[in-house]
C-alpha cells in the first residue's frame, strides 16, 4: 500500500509546521504540500494529487468551507478532513455541507488525528465529539429523533462491512448521499464514527446480530 498523500491548508505557518512535525515518521503518511489559505489549495490540488486535504477554515482570500465546496465542485478525488480551532454552528455546517468528510478540532490528540486520516482516506466520516455533540442538539427534536428507514438501510449495510461506496451502490444513490446519512446518525446517535453508530444500533435494538 502507498502512503496516503497529505496537503495541509492552513493560514499560519507554524501550525502547518506543527502538523507537519505530528506526523513526520509515520510511513503511512506522506505530506506532499502546504497551501496558505483556500485559493492557493485550489491551485495545487491538482499538481499535488493528494488523497486527503487537511482543511483549516477561517482563512483570507478564499476560507475552507468555500474551498471545500470547490472542490467537489470540481470532481477532485482526494478527500477533505476539516481540522480547525471552531465548532460553532457557522463553522460546522456549511463545512458539513459542502462536502467535508470529516469535522476534528485542532486539540484532537495524534492518534485521533491519525486515525481521522486514515478513514477520510477510505471516504469514511469521523466527527469531533462536540461536532458530534452539537449536531445531536440540531437534529433532537420528536419527529427527527428516531432513524429514518433510508438511515437504517445505510447502517445495516455498514453494520454488514460494506463501504460507503459499496453501499451507495446497493441503494441506487450516490456515495455523497450515503456519507450525509451516516452524518445525521453519527448525530442522531450521539456518536463520532462508523464503529460507534454500529455499535449503539446494536445495543439500542436497531439492529440485530445476524445468526447462520
Amino acid at each position: 500500500m502507498s502512503p496516503i498523500r497529505l496537503m495541509i491548508v492552513d493560514d499560519h505557518p507554524v501550525v502547518r509546521d506543527g502538523i507537519r512535525g505530528m506526523l513526520a515518521g509515520d510511513p503511512d503518511l506522506d505530506v506532499v504540500g502546504e497551501a496558505s489559505d483556500g485559493e492557493e489549495a485550489l491551485a495545487l490540488v491538482e499538481a499535488l494529487r493528494p488523497d486527503v486535504i487537511l482543511m483549516d477554515l477561517r482563512m483570507p482570500r478564499i476560507g475552507g468551507a468555500a474551498a471545500i465546496k470547490a472542490l467537489a465542485d470540481e470532481g477532485t478525488d482526494a478527500k477533505v478532513l476539516v481540522l480547525t480551532t471552531y465548532d460553532t454552528d457557522s463553522d460546522v455546517v456549511p463545512a458539513l455541507e459542502a462536502g467535508a468528510t470529516g469535522y476534528l478540532l485542532k486539540d484532537a490528540p495524534r492518534e485521533e488525528l491519525v486515525r481521522a486520516i486514515h478513514a477520510a482516506a477510505r471516504g469514511e466520516s469521523v466527527l469531533a465529539p462536540s461536532v458530534a455533540t452539537r449536531l445531536v442538539s440540531q437534529l433532537r427534536s420528536p419527529e427527527h429523533e428516531a432513524l429514518s428507514d433510508r438511515e437504517l438501510e445505510v447502517l445495516t449495510l455498514i453494520a454488514q462491512g460494506e463501504t460507503n461506496g459499496g453501499a451507495a451502490a446497493r441503494l441506487f444513490i450516490s456515495e455523497a448521499t450515503v456519507k450525509t446519512h451516516l452524518l445525521h446518525i453519527y448525530a442522531k446517535l450521539g456518536v463520532n464514527d462508523r464503529a460507534a453508530a454500529v455499535a449503539s444500533a446494536y445495543d439500542r435494538g436497531l439492529l440485530v446480530p445476524h445468526r447462520d
